[in-house]
């Protein structure tokens, strides 16, 4: 029985050590099918990405580990310091426009003329070229419809327009003041431009298509304080001759 036992003792150790060998071969091997090393700024969903509207793909990246501290707006200058830098103390102007900053803290006189001035050229340039599109959203429904009354009469005479912005030489706040909830600032805008307005036959009928002119137009801007709506509107229009 011992002899036996003994060469079926053999024949296992036999297969373990074949097995073992087999083993060893595999480990340690890629098939292809192992799972990929963590990334840690990796996508942690497994959904698409969703386009953005300018068609790129959004990849939201996993925060930093630990609480972070949201970064704090800039101050705004104090109310004398937005009031002073535009108007003398005690003037009406002043007076105006500190009217405006207590009923719309965030209203920064400065800013608003910086603001003024892209919309002064918006304006004029879009009204040359019968932009309705673009004047519609700067302008308030009165002047809108003056704005594009002008353009019709034009266009039906067969009329175009030859216009070069040339520049703004000064831009300043001369009045201001809040009427029933509404902030009205009113800007006088020194400008030059090049302007010339011809027929259907191409003959020049007003202005000079080569001289700079200078110009002076007093415009009124407005805007509800209590709105969300951050975008000031143009409600008057005066020209200088």
């Amino acid at each position: 029985m011992t002899g036996f036992v003994d060469i079926y003792t053999l024949i296992f150790l036999v297969l373990a050590v074949v097995i073992f060998f087999k083993l060893r071969g595999v480990l340690g091997q890629r098939t292809g099918n192992e799972r990929p090393p963590f990334d840690p700024f990796s996508r942690r969903d497994t959904k698409p990405a969703e386009p953005n509207a300018a068609g790129d793909k959004v990849i939201a990246l996993p925060r930093r580990p630990g609480p972070t501290a949201p970064a704090e707006p800039a101050p705004a200058p104090a109310v004398d310091e937005r009031v002073t830098a535009i108007a003398p103390e005690g003037s009406p102007l002043g007076q105006g426009l500190r009217a405006i900053i207590a009923a719309d803290p965030g209203f920064d006189p400065k800013q608003f003329l910086d603001g003024a001035r892209g919309a002064y050229e918006m304006i004029v340039t879009a009204f040359a070229a019968g932009d309705r599109k673009t004047l519609k959203p700067l302008l308030s429904r009165e002047v809108y419809d003056g704005f594009v009354g002008a353009i019709g009469e034009r266009e039906g005479r067969g009329e175009t327009i030859e216009f070069n912005f040339v520049g703004i030489d000064r831009a300043e706040i001369v009045d201001a003041a809040v009427k029933g909830g509404t902030a009205h600032v009113t800007v006088r805008f020194v400008t030059k431009l090049i302007t010339a307005t011809r027929d259907k036959a191409g003959a020049v009928v007003d202005g000079d298509p080569v001289h700079v002119s200078d110009v002076t137009d007093i415009w009124t801007f407005a805007r509800e304080t209590a709105s969300r709506d951050p975008n000031w509107k143009l409600v008057a229009t005066e020209s200088v001759e």
